[in-house]
């Protein structure tokens, strides 16, 4: 006689398969709080270190400036001169004279020549070297050295201002002398590039 087997009325019943699967996921979702509380507390003891770092740092600052201050106000006139004269010679050490030159080559056009250069003043601008300057050039061409401006606040090297112009004469010719002031930072800008007709409107010309 065969016996026949109805699993619809017999399903087949893990009752402890559910619970398993259960505790698997409340575990993984525990380790995974206890690595987030782990890391939320690494992450603020760093905050807080880097806080306290901080908190110290500008105390030295304040402290440093502070006696500074006392220091600057305990010097006599004469030693207040001699420390802005060392300020000055270090500067001029850091400071490029043939990057100078170079700089001004390129924005110079072709019918302008320099006849004097003098430093009025080197100094530390915010970690920017600069240097004021007063510029002499030559032309006999006005819209030239107009140009020549405009290629300085272009090149972002200078900060030019027109002074003064004199008219010069001699046996051969006349032109002007134009003086401006220049404020110079090297290294934040891009060296034009010298125009072509440097040696056909300037032959043996002063640069």
């Amino acid at each position: 006689m065969i016996s026949t087997l109805n699993l619809a009325t017999k399903p087949f019943r893990n009752r402890a398969l559910p619970f398993l699967l259960a505790a698997l996921m409340l575990f993984a979702a525990a380790v995974g709080l206890i690595v987030s509380l782990a890391y939320w507390k690494q992450t603020s003891d760093t905050n807080k270190l880097l806080a306290e770092q901080n908190s110290r740092t500008e105390a030295e600052i304040k402290q440093l400036k502070g006696e500074g201050e006392k220091v600057q106000q305990q010097l006599s006139p004469e030693q207040k001169a001699i420390l802005t004269a060392s300020h000055k010679l270090v500067a001029n050490k850091t400071f490029g004279w043939s990057r100078l030159f170079s700089d001004l080559e390129g924005v110079l056009p072709g019918s302008v020549s320099a006849s004097r250069i003098s430093v009025q003043n080197i100094y530390n601008d915010s970690g920017r070297l600069k240097a004021e300057l007063e510029l002499g050039v030559l032309s006999r061409d006005y819209p030239a050295v107009m140009a020549m401006i405009d290629n300085m606040h272009n090149s972002g090297l200078f900060q030019a201002e027109l002074r003064g112009q004199d008219l010069q004469k001699n046996e051969r010719m006349t032109y002007t002398e134009y003086t401006l002031r220049l404020i110079y930072s090297p290294g934040y800008g891009y060296s034009a590039t010298p125009t072509t007709d440097v040696a056909e409107n300037n032959p043996g010309g002063a640069r």
